[in-house]
């Protein structure tokens, strides 16, 4: 029996077989990503198209391709993305980035202003039995040495790529992306609460030599979401207050 859609305040989304359904995880970043100036973006993985999703509804120009291996996937954002308002600025295909040549895909040959993407990050332990969800979870299909190099090789000069993984899986991506000659630019660490260690790093990298932006974000703090959680995600959550 299908799940009913997850409704966002402009989208639904209906996760089908698709591996992950929406996470918390995925809103971050779809949320905290920099759109500014941006008129190219790249969705790696993009499972039921959540984060194409969300870039479309925060940028209202840019030209989005969102990729995936599984067919499952593709099935479920091609439906998802049918359903939005945005459907005609979104481009969808099934295509393995490492394979993935920038002019097949219609996006410029210099390379695309911003990558995105919620990464596998399982590196071991046993694999979900639903091929889709382990994919989704796991470094099965794109190693995150892999997944760096593709950015390195597909972002423009001035472009980013952002992620968001657990504390020490993310740590280990920066040194990846590091090793490829990219810059940390900017890192927030999320903590659910206030006396909880850190749990998730939210990762933005550029080719340009810069310094790194640090902030940290507190999800809930005594029962209730931080204004600061709130501010970052009202407008796609329906409980958030507009």
């Amino acid at each position: 029996m299908s799940r009913a859609p997850f409704r966002f305040k402009q989208f639904a989304i209906s996760a089908h077989d698709a591996g992950m359904a929406v996470s918390t995880d995925g809103v971050l970043l779809g949320a905290w990503n920099s759109l500014s100036c941006v008129e190219s973006v790249l969705d790696i993985g993009t499972g039921t198209g959540l984060l194409t999703l969300m870039t479309a509804q925060r940028n209202a120009h840019a030209a989005i391709v969102a990729i995936d291996i599984e067919p499952t996937a593709i099935q479920a954002a091609t439906t998802n993305i049918a359903m939005s308002p945005w459907s005609k600025r979104i481009e969808i295909y099934q295509q393995d980035v490492m394979a993935l040549t920038l002019p097949s895909l219609s996006l410029p040959n210099a390379g695309v202003d911003c990558i995105i993407c919620n990464p596998p990050y399982f590196d071991a332990g046993e694999s979900s039995k639903n091929k889709a969800r382990a994919s989704a979870r796991h470094t099965i299909a794109l190693s995150h040495t892999h997944l760096a190099l593709a950015c390195q090789r597909l972002l423009n000069e001035q472009g980013h790529a952002s992620f968001i993984l657990p504390h020490n899986e993310g740590l280990r991506f920066i040194d990846n992306l590091k090793d490829t000659g990219m810059s940390l630019s900017r890192i927030t660490y999320v903590k659910t609460t206030p006396t909880k260690p850190v749990s998730r790093l939210l990762i933005e990298c550029t080719k340009e030599a810069v310094k790194t932006i640090e902030s940290q974000l507190i999800i809930q703090e005594n029962g209730h979401y931080t204004d600061a959680f709130i501010d970052l995600t009202r407008a796609f959550y329906l409980k958030m207050p507009n």
